[in-house]
This record gives structure tokens, C-alpha cells and sequence, in this order.
């Protein structure tokens, strides 16, 4: 039974407001932290960011080393950029996913190569990879959908037999473990989303995880307009700024809320994780199945997103749902309907199949297991 989070200020939903789809958790220390940086020297890129950097490190990194950010789409760019994809490279990306995975890869002008998904968990389809490579090919990118762990073990063997890069979007997994490694842990670069609605939120901002630790000073110039930070601040301008850098720095503002959420983390998790298991257990109709598990052999689950898939008529579901004062949504999408991405591919039958009957169910820290049971009992009813 899932119980309160003993770190929730918050009151519980009130039953007349009904249950929203998202909630975001900022923990009361966030308030003294961030009055703490207003009354100080620095309120942009300081010490806190570095502090930020070194506990989330300490937390779920092992030996990769941590970049922060404004968000975690300029993660992903630096990451682009720190695997060397050019203009007119191949790039396999997750068809299912936020835009923000894939805009990027248009900064640069790299060609996208959508794979289909996995239908059992709605990440990539490593078969469908498999086929797409390319002597042009230079990385694959994974998304680790609702928390879900993708097939590391067998993106990571595709990367080493065609000597491409692997770039995870672990967007929606923080905390979460794949064979017993954390999700930062198996690509070569991992990037974490910090926006408001995330298990851990800075307001917003992002995170980018480096296995290859010489490539940090790289990346901190990139951060930062091309310029070696320390160097400047150190009074030395002989400096040759050589490589086009942006503003993607996190600021102590988001560093500071984001060290008062790292101090609940571990329990923000395991509410989520159980009231996933909350879900596979009260969630009993032929007529919708969960994607993905809590947790298998293979993995544990931070659980971003629930999300079932219905055998017809999801917006009938929803509105169902919506006149018992439940909210739900789709929230992502296939991104080939986007024309900016290129338009539809005609080669995603799995996307296909679901395209129309995926749904995402309330999960966040003011949800309770009862909450849980509601929802499932009203699914279960039939609409």
C-alpha cells in the first residue's frame, strides 16, 4: 500500500477538484535556498550550480561526470555536438517522444532516421534500429519513455559493432535502473530534464551526463559561449574563443531549488514506483494493458508516466474520465507528424497500431494509492 510521502507538505487533493494529470513537487526548502541566492553574490552560474553538479553526481552518475544546464533540450544539443554529428549525418531517433529529443538534430542539419517502437514499452524498437543503419549512420538516440529502461545491452552492441554513439534521453528516468546500473550510466551521453512537471524540477533546466570525461572541459566551454569560464575569471583575455558556443548555463536560482528536491529524491521515486505497482494491481479489464512493468528482472522503474493502451475509443475514455473530475492526456506524440521533422513515415507499423489508443493517467507525489484505485475501479467499470 502506498503510503503518504513523509516529506509532503502539500494537503491531499481536495475530492471536488478532482485529480490532475501532472503536479509538480517543490519541497519548502527550495524557498530558503533560493532567498539564500537572491541575498548573495551570484544568482547566474556559481557555486551552487557546481554543488548541484557534484551531489547529482555523487547520486546517480558513478563515474560520468555532470553538466548542468538551462533545460534539458540544450542538453541534448551539447550532446549532438559532443558526438561529432555534422550536417547530413544519419541519426536513429525514437519516433515517440517529446519534440525536444529531436529539434536539435535540426540545429545542426543532421538527417533524422525515425525507428518504430517497442509495443510492449514504447521505447525504441531495437529491431527496427538494426535495420535503419547506415554507412552514414553516426549515433542512435534512445528515450527511456515514462521511466521505462530501454535495451541498453543491445543499443550499446549495435553502437560498438558499427562504431556509433549511443545519446539516451532519460528525460523521464531519473532514478531509474537498468540490470542494476543507473539509467545515467548506459550511453555515452545521457541527458535529464529539470522542467517544472519532472520528478525533479529546478523550474526548469536540464542535465548532461558524459561517460568520456575528457570531453568535459569541451563541454563547459560549449555552455558558455566557447569561453573557458575559469580562465576569464582568473584575468587572463589572451583567450581565443575557436569553437561556436551558446548560452546554455543552469543558474544558482535552479541550482538551489534543485538541491532541496535532490534531498527528497529517493522518496519522490519510491512513491512513483509504487504507485505504479498500484496500477498493475488494480488495473484489471481486457479492454486496456499497461506499458511496461514497475519492475522485472531487467529493471527498476522511476515512473515519469503511466500509460495505458486501450483497445478502442480513447476519447470516449477520456471524457468518461474527465466527468468523474479525472484528467488524462496524451502528452507526446508520434513526431513525424510534425512537418518541421519531415512529415509521416509510412514505415512504423507499431506507432501505427497505437497511435490512437495510448493514454497518460494521473502519477505524481500528490497522488494516492486510493487515487489509484478510483482510476482503475472507473477503467474497469467500461466506458
Amino acid at each position: 500500500m502506498t503510503k503518504n510521502l513523509p516529506m509532503n507538505e502539500f494537503p491531499l487533493l481536495d475530492p471536488r477538484d478532482g485529480i490532475p494529470l501532472f503536479y509538480p513537487y517543490v519541497p519548502s526548502e527550495a524557498i530558503a535556498e533560493v532567498t539564500d541566492t537572491l541575498s548573495g553574490r551570484w544568482i547566474g552560474q556559481g557555486p551552487k550550480v557546481d554543488l548541484f553538479e557534484k551531489k547529482f553526481e555523487d547520486m546517480f552518475l558513478g563515474q560520468h561526470r555532470a553538466l548542468a544546464v538551462g533545460s534539458g533540450t540544450d542538453a541534448l544539443h551539447l550532446a549532438y555536438l559532443l558526438a561529432d554529428v555534422t550536417a547530413d549525418d544519419e541519426v536513429i531517433v525514437p519516433v515517440f517522444t517529446c519534440t525536444a529529443t529531436n529539434i536539435p538534430l535540426l540545429y545542426i542539419g543532421a538527417k533524422i532516421v525515425f525507428a518504430d517502437i517497442d509495443p510492449d514499452t514504447m521505447n525504441i524498437s531495437v529491431a527496427d534500429v538494426k535495420r535503419k543503419i547506415t554507412p552514414k549512420t553516426k549515433a542512435i538516440v534512445c528515450v527511456d519513455y515514462g521511466g521505462v529502461p530501454c535495451d541498453y545491452d543491445a543499443l550499446n552492441a549495435l553502437c560498438r559493432e558499427h562504431g556509433l554513439k549511443l545519446i539516451s534521453d532519460a528525460a523521464h528516468s531519473i532514478g531509474s535502473s537498468y540490470k542494476g546500473r543507473m539509467s545515467g550510466t548506459c550511453a555515452d551521453f545521457t541527458i535529464f530534464s529539470f522542467q517544472a512537471i519532472k520528478t525533479l524540477t529546478t523550474g526548469d533546466g536540464g542535465l548532461l551526463a558524459i561517460r568520456d570525461t575528457s570531453l568535459l572541459e569541451k563541454a563547459k566551454r560549449l555552455r558558455w559561449f566557447g569561453i573557458d569560464r575559469s580562465a576569464k575569471q582568473g584575468g587572463i583575455w589572451e583567450n581565443d574563443i575557436v569553437e561556436v558556443g551558446y548560452k546554455y548555463q543552469m543558474t544558482d536560482i535552479a541550482a538551489g531549488i534543485g538541491l532541496a528536491g535532490l534531498k527528497h529524491i529517493q522518496d519522490v521515486i519510491r512513491h512513483r514506483n509504487e504507485l505504479f505497482k498500484a496500477y498493475e494491481t488494480h488495473l484489471k479489464t481486457s479492454r486496456a494493458r499497461l506499458v511496461g512493468h514497475a519492475e522485472t528482472d531487467d529493471y527498476f522503474t522511476s515512473a515519469w508516466l503511466l500509460t495505458i493502451i486501450v483497445d478502442k475509443d480513447r476519447i470516449g475514455l477520456m471524457k468518461f474520465l474527465r466527468e468523474r473530475g479525472i484528467e488524462s492526456g496524451q502528452v507526446h506524440y508520434r513526431n513525424d507528424r510534425y512537418s518541421v521533422l519531415g512529415g509521416r513515415r509510412n514505415d512504423l507499423p507499431n506507432m501505427d497500431d497505437v497511435e490512437d489508443r495510448y493514454l497518460v493517467l494521473p502519477l505524481h507525489p500528490r497522488v494516492r494509492a486510493e487515487d489509484v484505485e478510483k482510476i482503475c475501479g472507473l477503467i474497469n467499470e467500461g466506458w
